[in-house]
């Protein structure tokens, strides 16, 4: 992996050439206690966008994976989370890029799409719908899941999977449990609706933390929403019906 400074803090990144030809470049966007290689190298995502003729750029966000660990909350705002995604793209000069997120990578996606129009070609947003507004999606006590002592010491199911989720990817649980109480924030219905460029909103049909996909992209002037059947929040990510959605989405925007 590759790093730069974004203002202060170190993030680390990969760039994959595409298999042939040039390519759009396509940033990419994890989810919380997980990381580039988790998320989108272990699904096949890198594979599939460089076999289909892109350029691949995808970061370990602040806290997660081989970037810079903070341990205050208010160093995780999802704003600049979104800039750290903007100035990767600026490090790289590349003026523009499609941005993919999963999950509050989606979260940092919409707030770098709302901010920074000019730099986001188009946005897709997964494993995030309408609790992008409405503020719902993770359970309390995920923070504090982190914060336990043990895995042993955590009750809640959901908490202790994120718990597991996160020494499963060597993850530094302190910084997680700050970013967990510092990267929630959401839009207003009047926000997303100045999203400008074209968005897919991407979710399984059994995903409880998303919220309803077509229910935020209805919000959108430019948002398709592709239903992933059967799948909940954590298998939707790698979905066949995920990735042959994304395909053709880029293949028929602007």
């Amino acid at each position: 992996m590759q790093t730069f400074d974004s203002d202060g803090v170190p993030i680390a990144y990969v760039d994959v050439a595409p298999k042939e030809g040039a390519g759009d470049p396509i940033l990419l966007i994890h989810g919380f206690a997980s990381n580039h290689a988790v998320n989108w190298v272990n699904t096949s995502w890198v594979r599939s966008l460089t076999g289909a003729g892109r350029r691949v750029i995808a970061l370990d966000n602040r806290g997660h994976g081989r970037s810079g660990k903070l341990y205050e909350p208010e160093a995780y705002g999802s704003d600049l989370m979104a800039e750290d995604a903007r100035r990767l793209l600026d490090h790289l000069e590349i003026p523009r890029a499609d941005v993919m997120g999963y999950s509050m990578g989606a979260r940092i996606t919409a707030f770098l799409a709302l901010a920074h129009s000019d730099r986001v070609r188009s946005a897709l947003l997964g494993g995030l719908g309408i609790h992008l507004v409405e503020g719902r999606g993770l359970p309390p006590g995920i923070s504090e899941a982190m914060e336990a002592p043990s895995r042993d010491a955590v009750t809640d199911p959901t908490a202790r999977m994120f718990r597991v989720f996160a020494e499963s990817t060597g993850s530094d649980l302190r910084a997680l449990a700050a970013c967990m109480r510092g990267s929630r924030q959401t839009l207003s219905r009047a926000e997303v609706a100045q999203i400008e460029v074209p968005v897919l909103v991407a979710v399984g049909t059994t995903d409880t933390v998303a919220g309803s996909g077509p229910a935020l992209a209805a919000l959108i002037p430019e948002a398709k929403a592709l239903d992933i059947p059967d799948r909940d929040h954590n298998l939707a990510v790698g979905d066949k019906v995920h990735k042959a959605g994304v395909l053709a989405f880029l293949d028929a925007r602007p």
